[in-house]
């Protein structure tokens, strides 16, 4: 289908050729100006043709878009689909008048329509494009694909996209099919392997990432090597977005995802639950037997009292049938300050309303150290938030530590002020002594 009439065209052109030969030159510039002027005229037609489109016609499109209950299509003018749409048709009208604008010179011909052919294809790489990048938007709207690497699908399609425009724009400017740009690509494929590497590791690194469901755009990760500790907030072809928890952005490569480690706390988020993972020490020389009346005394804490009455009574028992002598306290069984304390930690927090009772519970014992007896605690909060967790940590530790004393057990600690103090003291009370 032609833009004009040919009898339109050649009425024209013969109109503006006799305006222009009034002017009394050679008929070479006499052709030469008449083209000219007919180019001028043609820039200004088709700025008004793209100005109308995209004013008025563009106008009344937006106004029934935002009309519709769609998100598509507000998505489409988000991505200005419809304006590059809106310059195709002024491509077109170029193409129907080239032909008679330099009528007599047909190598100009020649070169304007393709320049007016490799623009077509620019404008609909470009209009392809803006299209694949709406209906990314639309996709991370829905739930299933909001933690997908949306952005590394449409790198790769933009990527396919813009080597199909180059071949093709190479066949226009060269003259040649693209069969034979093809042939010569297939000889540099070494240099092209070298110089798109990252991009090939980034594209297969982010279908394995996606297909192993490996990061989530939203997923807590952290990755030491890298200085990552926070929320992923893009995965596209070639990087990584992590905001870390200081608000700054760590960008990591796709590829580094595979090829190195990184801790992803998407299993803990999911699960509902966080885990404690801390240890107190105890002065070794604070452990000992305790005494009848101090056993009386720690029966006057409620969560404890059932507990120790029980194993009083086992103990009693397993004394009497063994015939122990009970002059000599390692004879025999007895309650040990320690044990009760660990007893009593895991009575207090199995009973805390924040430590999950489904998951692992420990209150155990650790290897003795030169900074004393660990007591740690293993268990889990009912909660992922990081604030709300450090603040139940905190409570149970706080209460832990105020309640050492009341089982006659010291925290290890390195020397303190008060145990100069206390040494200093003892010297000279020696000194005075003596």
């Amino acid at each position: 289908m032609e833009i004009f009439d040919q009898s339109l065209q050649s009425d024209l052109y013969n109109w503006s050729l006799q305006m222009v030969s009034t002017l009394g030159l050679s008929d070479y510039n006499t052709y030469l100006v008449n083209s000219i002027l007919l180019s001028i005229a043609l820039f200004g037609v088709l700025y008004a043709v793209d100005f109308l489109l995209r004013k008025v016609l563009l106008l009344l499109v937006t106004d029934f878009i935002n009309k519709s209950k769609s998100q598509l299509d507000d998505l489409l003018i988000k991505n200005k689909v419809l304006q590059y749409l809106t310059h195709v048709v002024p491509i077109f009208i170029a193409k129907g008048a080239i032909p008679l604008i330099f009528t007599g010179f047909p190598n100009w011909v020649n070169i304007a329509l393709k320049v007016t052919d490799v623009a077509l294809i620019l404008t609909v790489c470009l209009l392809i494009q803006n299209i694949l990048r709406a209906f990314r938007d639309l996709l991370k709207t829905k739930s299933a694909f909001v933690d997908k690497p949306l952005d590394s699908y449409v790198q790769v399609a933009s990527i396919i996209l813009y080597s199909i425009s180059g071949i093709l724009i190479y066949s226009i400017v060269t003259g040649e099919s693209p069969k034979s740009f093809l042939v010569s690509l297939g000889a540099a494929s070494a240099i092209l392997m070298l110089v798109f590497k990252d991009s090939i590791l980034g594209f297969v690194a982010s279908i394995q990432v996606s297909s192993n469901d490996m990061v989530r755009v939203g997923d807590w990760i952290e990755m030491t090597k890298y200085g990552a500790d926070g929320h992923v907030i893009q995965i596209n072809l070639s990087t990584v977005k992590v905001q870390n928890f200081d608000k700054t952005i760590t960008t990591i490569p796709t590829y580094a995802l595979i090829s190195d480690s990184f801790k992803n706390y998407r299993g803990m988020q999911n699960a509902g639950g966080r885990r404690i993972k801390r240890s107190l020490n105890i002065k070794m020389s604070s452990i000992r037997f305790l005494e009848e009346n101090e056993i009386e005394e720690l029966k006057k804490i409620q969560i404890l009292k059932p507990y120790i009455e029980a194993r009083s009574e086992e103990i009693k028992k397993f004394n009497e049938q063994s015939i122990v002598d009970p002059t000599v306290k390692v004879n025999g069984r007895r309650m040990t300050n320690i044990g009760l304390f660990r007893e009593y930690i895991k009575e207090y927090t199995y009973r805390n309303p924040n430590i999950h009772k489904d998951f692992h519970f420990i209150v155990r014992q650790m290897q003795a150290t030169e900074h004393g007896v660990p007591i740690e605690l293993f268990m889990f909060t009912n909660t992922t938030v990081w604030a709300e967790f450090e603040t139940i940590m905190g409570d149970i530790f706080d209460h832990i530590f105020a309640v050492v004393p009341y089982f006659h057990l010291e925290i290890f600690e390195l020397p303190a002020s008060d145990d100069v103090r206390e040494l200093i003291h003892s010297i000279k009370t020696k000194k005075a002594d003596s």
